[in-house]
């Protein structure tokens, strides 16, 4: 994972749909509705687990005493999973912690039921993230955690039988190109060991293409592949032929998609592949964007377990988050580190723990809801402030949100007015019914309408300390 894509790309088409003359991809036969279909249960979802697991886990951050952090560069440094590229440490030197990788607590069917109870619908764990070590049995390469490691279990395998016993979709993160262990592979920042050089396409051939095939075939249903770094950051300091993933190698291994009918990809594919999901990295976007997105973010600094990193984001500001992308249109993929012992912190336990108990209240406000009619309350941009690029800044406002279904709008509201009174302007349906989602009776609130818009009388205290749900019944 890199901050250096932190732009957000939107995709329009499915990966059947792709059409670019340069690649000589076929025209897809998908309709919009097919389309809908294959989308619905991830727009339906909302919320998932991303999940940063890898040898990267012994280390945790710290190389002969020197720990990754923001010092060294503000973009990609401190992240635990990026220490090799970082220190440059030799491809043998960092092989050698496969040796001593023995996450023996691990248990995948604790991990899903975690997601589970925190309201979560789907989860992707990285199979094999830019170290090129692989967390499941991998013919095309010894380097993985069966024939590398004293562990001799595949994660993926468990993980992926655990979440189809609790109906959890399952998806994979396969870094395609980028890979600093397996010879020929894409090299951010340039090669550093003699063990790296080599062909980009023979790589594809050898390692990635075939460990994607083997992904998609012998792990039951994967509802999601999520590529990564499909470019290099500087390509003059390469040779021509490493510069990533062009259209012709993309296709390559889209090819492969024909194994698994219906997956999902994001956009990180490369090679002008649009993907099906855009995705901004850490960050939400101040508007509303278009298309399939989601907003991946960590709960601390890193993406993997990082010794020292306790920068944990309150539960408020992660409860949040997920409501303020809902309110654009967006899902949350939310990550946890788990350590070498495959545990993931009590940390994010227990976030994980009170979403899941707001969600079990107020999660029809969420599952399967659209974005906001109004937009005015998201905020607004400055007359005054500048942002780091001199453009008129954006002035986040954090009062409420709002999400709709059919026949009803959600009041997400955060701020609980002080004097019992919630006004909403710019409506113009008539409400029949206005009740709070915390009410097990679902009593109505008195609701009248001003010059100013639509009154509705609350309690004097809020519901819930972090967000509290009006739903609003509209007359068809």
């Amino acid at each position: 994972m890199t901050r250096t894509l932190l732009i957000l790309m939107l995709a329009m088409m499915p990966v059947t749909a792709f059409l670019h003359a340069e690649s000589g991809l076929p025209a897809s036969t998908e309709t919009p509705a097919e389309r809908d279909a294959r989308m619905a249960w991830w727009r339906e979802a909302k919320f998932g687990m991303f999940i940063h697991w890898g040898v990267y886990a012994i280390p945790a951050g710290t190389y002969k005493g020197m720990q990754v952090n923001p010092r060294m560069d503000p973009k990609t440094l401190y992240f635990s999973e990026w220490l090799q590229n970082r220190f440059r440490i030799p491809v043998a030197e960092y092989a050698d912690y496969a040796k001593q990788f023995n996450p023996r607590e691990f248990d995948g069917d604790k991990w899903v039921r975690l997601a589970a109870d925190a309201g979560m619908k789907y989860i992707v764990i990285t199979a094999k993230h830019h170290d090129g070590f692989a967390m499941f049995k991998s013919p095309a390469s010894p380097f993985n955690i069966v024939d590398a490691s004293p562990f001799k279990r595949d994660v993926i395998r468990e993980l992926a039988e655990a979440c189809a016993k609790h109906n959890m979709k399952f998806g994979v993160y396969y870094s395609q190109a980028q890979d600093w262990h397996h010879p020929g592979a894409l090299l951010w920042h340039g090669p550093w060991d003699e063990a790296q050089a080599g062909d980009m396409d023979d790589y594809l051939d050898r390692i990635a293409i075939p460990q994607i095939r083997e992904l998609l075939t012998n792990y039951g249903r994967i509802s999601i592949l999520w590529f990564d770094t499909p470019q290099v950051v500087n390509p003059s300091k390469l040779a021509k032929g490493t510069l990533g993933i062009t259209p012709d190698r993309a296709r390559r291994v889209l090819e492969t998609l024909k194994l698994q009918p219906g997956i999902i990809i994001n956009n990180r594919l490369g090679g002008g592949i649009p993907g099906d999901t855009g995705t901004p990295e850490g960050f939400v976007p101040n508007q509303m964007p278009k298309g399939d997105w989601e907003t991946c973010m960590t709960m601390n600094d890193s993406w993997g377990f990082k010794n020292g990193d306790n920068n944990w984001k309150s539960t408020g500001t992660l409860l949040r988050n997920l409501i303020d992308i809902v309110s654009k249109g967006g899902n949350y993929p939310l990550n946890v580190g788990p350590n070498c012992d495959g545990v993931i912190p009590r940390p994010e336990v227990e976030r994980l723990e009170t979403i899941g108990r707001w969600l079990k209240v107020n999660g029809e406000a969420i599952y399967g809801a659209g974005p906001t009619p109004f937009g005015a309350e998201i905020g607004h941009y400055s007359n005054t402030e500048k942002d780091k690029s001199g453009k008129p800044a954006f002035i986040t406002t954090w009062d409420w949100r709002a999400t709709t279904k059919p026949g009803k709008i959600y009041l997400i509201v955060f701020n609980w007015p002080a004097d019992g009174r919630f006004l909403l302007p710019s409506l113009k349906q008539k409400v029949r019914n206005a009740y709070l989602l915390a009410d097990p009776k679902h009593a109505n609130l008195k609701s009248v309408w001003s010059g100013d818009g639509l009154m509705v009388s609350l309690p004097n205290a809020a519901p819930d300390a972090i967000a509290s749900v009006i739903c609003l019944e509209l007359d068809e």
